[in-house]
């Protein structure tokens, strides 16, 4: 590698790290007539239960901007490095990296330069070159450009597993706030002709063999918190608007971390807490695999999720009245929302009851977090726990999860 495109590299993929919306669960791309690679579900950028890397080249094609964002490290007023690729320097990254098994495919975004259209054009130029002359069947997400035509947000969808376009921030107001120079029907516009194409594409699909397949994969979204007010309640509505209405596979939420002394930007050093990032991906869990309504989770009166346990968890303490729940005659609905019980544990219960009354040493070879669950079952060999107040549970509960952190010596332990 020249020492000129090393140099891109290394400032075009640290541009890039802001942007988490990089996993690529859904695509299920074939290797055919001997190509390169194979996209599978599961890939993603992270790390997998048996520790294995399975990675994407996560870059930009260009870090200049014409948008002065005040929340982003690429805005047209930072003084930063500026770098472009060409389209054929992604390319020959990407397959030069792929042949020597580095990464599994390729995540692409961009500043945008001159128009929306214009840097679109050069995105899917990248993933044509490599799908027809290189027949690189890897993974390929596509962050495509608000604003771009219709034409190439087709042609882009053809050749990528995943679509994305960045909302950026949770509502309107805020988007005009800090960016002013965007446009939110700019962001939604594209987001709303995939899913039509997505849609229509299927049903060809039923009526034709060998219809081409669309981003299979689906779209994402990627939304900025903590720059501006708006509390949890707002962010998980337009989550459920994205999954409801335009049939988003994944929203993802990036805590702001401070890039400037902008006076219309939390204080620099005031990174958003990690924990708040963890509760909205916990409360979205709850919406796409849980059934749970924004409502149950947040609400006018408490619209910020609590810090300290979980959505769910934080759901069943203020819904006492529906407990505790007899585990042996219980819908696999309300055994699902029960805390400590997952989906999978909540079809193995349902399953091993049909045999007979389930015991709480049944529920821990199933494998469900007794001491948690505890306070909100009953069992054939349990009896009713304490008619307990929702903050003694929450205590008994924190202090058993910050117990198994504490170091038990023993006297005649030696330390080396």
């Amino acid at each position: 590698m020249s020492e000129r495109i090393s140099e891109k590299l290394t400032i075009l993929s640290d541009a890039a790290k802001y942007d988490v919306s990089c996993a690529s669960s859904g695509s299920d791309r074939k290797n055919e007539n001997k190509g390169l690679g194979n996209a599978s579900n599961g890939i993603c950028h992270a790390y997998t239960e048996d520790g294995r890397c399975v990675s994407l080249l996560k870059i930009l094609l260009t870090n200049f901007c014409i948008y002065d964002c005040a929340y982003c490290i690429s805005r047209k007023s930072n003084d930063i490095k500026r770098a472009a690729f060409t389209v054929q320097e992604v390319v020959d990254l990407t397959m030069n990296f792929y042949r020597r098994n580095y990464i599994e495919g390729l995540f692409l975004s961009s500043g945008i330069f001159k128009n929306a259209d214009y840097t679109m054009e050069r995105l899917v130029l990248v993933a044509k070159k490599l799908r027809t002359e290189h027949r690189f069947n890897g993974y390929i997400h596509l962050k495509t450009i608000p604003g771009a035509s219709d034409e190439l947000m087709q042609e882009a969808a053809l050749y990528a597993d995943r679509l994305s376009v960045n909302v950026e921030m949770p509502t309107r107001e805020s988007l005009r706030l800090l960016a002013p120079d965007k446009n939110r029907n700019d962001m939604l516009k594209p987001m709303r002709y995939i899913d039509k194409a997505l849609t229509q594409n299927q049903e060809e699909k039923k009526l034709f063999k060998k219809a081409p397949t669309l981003a299979p994969a689906g779209q994402s979204t990627q939304m900025v918190i903590g720059a501006t007010p708006e509390t949890d309640l707002q962010i998980l509505y337009m989550s459920h608007f994205f999954y409801q209405k335009i049939h988003l596979k994944r929203v993802y939420y990036s805590g702001y971390v401070p890039v400037s002394n902008d006076n219309r930007l939390p204080a620099m050093g005031t990174p958003v807490p990690f924990i708040r990032e963890n509760r909205l991906y916990q409360a979205d869990w709850l919406m796409r695999f849980y059934h749970f309504r924004v409502d149950e989770i947040v609400s006018p009166q408490e619209p910020l999720l609590d810090a300290q346990i979980d959505p769910k968890l934080s759901w069943a303490l203020r819904n006492l009245q529906l407990f505790p729940v007899d585990i042996n005659t219980a819908d696999y609905m309300l055994i699902m929302r029960i805390p400590g019980i997952g989906i999978q544990s909540a079809r193995k219960i349902c399953e091993a009851r049909k045999f007979s009354r389930l015991g709480m040493h049944h529920l821990q070879k199933i494998g469900i977090a007794v001491n948690r669950a505890k306070y909100f079952i009953t069992t054939s060999d349990a009896p009713v726990l304490k008619d307990y107040q929702p903050m003694q549970i929450k205590e008994f509960i924190l202090n058993e999860g910050s117990s198994k952190y504490q170091p038990n010596f023993s006297p005649q332990l030696k330390l080396f």
